[in-house]
């Protein structure tokens, strides 16, 4: 039996839980209809750090992250690929737990202090997309052509030949999430 205060303990827990869930679901971007605002930010969040992070659960239940520099967003569809060449948890979490979590964070030097000078972002610093792992397979010659042109700048260093050129193998993603990182009244109206 529970006296009253605990059950007021239980009520004033549920109300917290249900505002932070309030918080939450104001956060989610609307997936599909966002989906073309998403890639943009994915694609600039590259184009300024080389890299997204894929958190997921490791096969031993302990949460790691996978930086990725080959991370594909198809046009249409909330789904994308990437190259799987080096990563050696990744692949081993998607048997046990499929689920992961993407976080692309816009970091060029110039976003960041204009928008810490103005105490405004003009658009999103980080969004997260969630989903699952999907399977590994060839790589068609389109996503092939993708990866070269991506990586074209970076072509004359010996790194690319060691890192891209022999790419054969993608997993497939497919996202049902999106969140945008909010940091109060600096991304306020976005």
């Amino acid at each position: 039996m529970f006296s009253s205060e605990s059950t007021g303990f239980f009520f004033a827990v549920d109300f917290h839980v249900l505002q932070y869930l309030k918080v939450v679901q104001n956060h989610m971007l609307d997936i599909v209809e966002d989906w073309q605002k998403i890639r943009r930010h994915f694609s600039n969040s590259f184009g300024s750090s080389l890299h997204v992070a894929i958190a997921s659960i490791s096969a031993d239940g302990e949460p790691t992250n996978t930086p990725i520099g080959t991370l594909f967003l198809d046009k249409d569809q909330t789904s994308g690929f990437y190259f799987e060449k080096f990563p050696s948890k990744l692949p081993r979490s998607a048997i046990e737990n499929s689920r992961i979590c993407v976080l692309a964070v816009y970091s060029s030097k110039v976003f960041w202090i204009k928008s810490l000078l103005s105490i405004k972002f003009s658009s999103y610093p980080a969004i997260k997309l969630y989903g699952n792992l999907g399977v590994q397979r060839t790589a068609t010659a389109k996503e092939l052509r993708a990866l070269r042109r991506r990586m074209r700048f970076l072509s004359f260093t010996g790194g690319y030949k060691y890192l891209w050129v022999d790419m054969t193998q993608v997993r497939e993603v497919n996202f049902s999430q999106a969140e945008k990182i909010e940091l109060g009244k600096m991304t306020a109206g976005l």
